[in-house]
């Protein structure tokens, strides 16, 4: 007798656990032949307000942790990645549509990428940090905070990669996210997001949503709880430029910091810079008396 598949329904990643979209649907995911792999939920408003309300109450938690935690804390993400890689290459392979070889490849970057980041949590503040000089008897000193709650439009084509390039320079800061999946390559994501469930991550730190970011950002982007927005993955869909404006418009109303979109979706092969992290930093300058 033939054996029937068991097909899986993925759900969405909030506060630490795994929701169904409260919206009640779910939308296919096909491979990169159009073959048919599982189910996804299609994540509504409702479920964005509620990840945005998880990442806040997460905020005060991670962003008072010592940088050296931290550090740790993405390094053990790095380890659990490390144990899936089989399933990583397997998600990889059907949504870029990339053989055995290059998804390994992809995978190994991803994990490579997250132990850089882990390496900066307890330097960045040394480097982008100063002690000021001053005509006076005063010590000025600035420091890096992080900014809060920030959402990240992840990138469109690469799904796992581009992932981790955007989300670990968010949270290795002390900021949390609200994460809005590649639609059309949501697997590696759903597949992260259980290592971050699995891992030493705190629930609400990072929430993932699957579902399309044209729907879904200009409500993040608009909502006065959000602190800052990542528009990477704009560059991916269709109309990108325009919703790109829109976003940036609707993101004014609080002052949101805002990473901009690139014209097209870069190469995340490449050597990462300090950029994607110090977008999201505040700066602090406090005065001291000398002597006192």
């Amino acid at each position: 007798m033939a054996r029937i598949d068991v097909r899986k329904t993925y759900k969405l990643y909030i506060g630490g656990a795994f929701p169904r979209s409260e919206s009640g649907y779910s939308y296919e995911v096909l491979d990169a032949k159009g073959a048919f792999v599982a189910n996804a939920s299609l994540a509504s408003r409702k479920d964005a307000r509620d990840a945005v309300v998880a990442a806040r109450k997460a905020f005060g938690g991670w962003s008072g942790r010592t940088a050296y935690n931290r550090g740790q804390v993405l390094y053990r993400i790095a380890e659990v990645m490390e144990d899936r890689r089989p399933q990583f290459v397997e998600a990889v392979k059907q949504g870029e549509g990339l053989t055995a070889a290059r998804a390994g490849a992809v995978v190994d970057a991803a994990v490579d990428r997250l132990v850089w980041y882990a390496g900066w949590a307890d330097k960045l503040a040394q480097v982008v940090g100063n002690a000021n000089p001053v005509a006076g008897p005063f010590f000025n000193l600035s420091s890096p905070e992080p900014t809060g709650v920030v959402a990240v439009l992840a990138p469109q084509a690469s799904s796992l990669l581009g992932l981790v390039s955007a989300v670990a320079p968010v949270i290795v800061s002390g900021n949390t996210a609200v994460v809005v999946s590649s639609f059309e390559r949501p697997l590696p994501a759903v597949t992260f997001a259980e290592v971050l469930a699995t891992s030493d991550v705190p629930g609400g730190v990072v929430n993932l949503l699957t579902g399309s970011a044209s729907t879904l950002g200009p409500w993040l982007a608009s909502h006065m709880d959000v602190n800052a927005i990542d528009l990477l993955g704009v560059a991916g869909l269709s109309g990108g430029a325009e919703l790109a404006t829109e976003l940036e418009v609707a993101a004014a109303d609080n002052l949101k910091r805002v990473r901009r979109a690139p014209a097209a979706e870069p190469d995340f092969t490449e050597a990462q810079g300090l950029e994607a992290m110090t977008a999201f930093l505040e700066t602090k300058t406090v005065w001291h008396p000398m002597g006192v």
